[in-house]
């Protein structure tokens, strides 16, 4: 029997006999109905596309052939990272039996299997999206996808969340979609309590808002090197020592292409402090420019008023 020969429209997948115990040589068919022999975990805020292109190798697969395999049509054409693959209702739920593992708890984990349209649709169809370069996934940590994939791989592609910008245990960060490596962070300790700090965050009730703001704000310190420029630059300098291949992606500069990683620290230690403030305009923003500079190792923070943080505790409801 040939590859092809496993894509039928009663197939689930063929899997090797050699992984199932069964005479070498010969290959099962596992029922649309029925989950598939092997289990694999997907990352925390996998694409989808990703998870599918995982699941296929894990049973020596193409991605088309297993999801034709799955009874899922596939329209269109596309590949990471540029595109993502969409799946309506009962594709979602094909791909949740094939994968041993409830909707829900799928869903949970791939961001965007969830579907939006389409769910009264008898027919069970995925079709490829171009994403716009913000919606693009980035590269997961290599040494956590070879773990989930027993050492098959080390390419797998997330969707980025600000509190998992790096993998603390191994030292590993893609801030920016325009980088196909992962960035090494190992240089730069200081970003491991960062990330702790940052999960510590997430209890508070305003930890959303809090983030959102004290990102604007410190990205515009960086593009405009205010405040804390020295130190950004001493940052940035030895995340490029260690990831020489920062210097050779033609799509932007080092400077722009890790801003997110360099002001980390201090976009957290900012968050906290301004999710901490009243909820309220502050009424008195000298003091609390005073509590920030002191937390974030200044001396004082200028008072222009046309500085985003005076204008936000002057301005803004938290």
């Amino acid at each position: 029997m040939t590859r092809t020969d496993v894509t039928t429209r009663d197939t689930a997948a063929a899997v090797p006999a050699q992984r199932s115990g069964v005479t070498p040589g010969t290959w099962l068919h596992i029922p649309s109905a029925a989950p598939g022999v092997l289990r694999v975990r997907p990352l925390t805020g996998e694409a989808t596309a990703s998870y599918v292109q995982q699941l296929a190798a894990s049973y020596q697969l193409t991605l088309p052939q297993l999801l034709h395999g799955v009874g899922i049509a596939l329209q269109g054409h596309g590949t990471l990272p540029a595109a993502e693959l969409h799946l309506n209702h009962n594709a979602a739920r094909h791909l949740a039996v094939l994968a041993r593992t409830p909707l829900p708890r799928l869903t949970r984990a791939l961001p965007r299997l969830a579907p939006h349209d389409e769910a009264h649709h008898i027919a069970a169809t995925a079709r490829w999206k171009r994403l716009e370069a913000w919606q693009q996934p980035v590269r997961a940590c290599t040494l956590c996808t070879r773990h989930r994939s027993h050492d098959a791989t080390d390419t797998a592609w997330v969707q980025p969340a600000p509190h998992r910008l790096m993998c603390p245990r191994h030292h590993q960060a893609v801030p920016d979609p325009r980088l196909t490596s992962t960035v090494r962070t190992w240089a730069v300790p200081e970003l491991v309590a960062a990330h702790h700090a940052h999960q510590r965050l997430l209890r508070h009730p305003r930890a959303a808002t809090a983030w959102t703001a004290a990102r604007a704000i410190t990205s515009r310190w960086y593009d405009h090197q205010q405040h804390l420029t020295n130190g950004w630059h001493t940052r940035l300098t030895r995340l490029c020592a260690a990831n020489p291949h920062l210097a050779t992606t033609g799509s932007a500069s080092p400077a722009l292409l890790t801003r997110d990683l360099v002001i980390y620290p201090e976009t957290v230690t900012l968050a906290r402090a301004l999710a901490a403030l009243p909820n309220r305009p502050h009424p008195d923003t000298g003091k609390a420019l005073n509590l920030i500079a002191h937390r974030l190792g200044l001396p004082h923070l200028a008072s222009n008023a046309n500085d985003p943080l005076r204008a936000f505790l002057t301005h803004t409801r938290h």
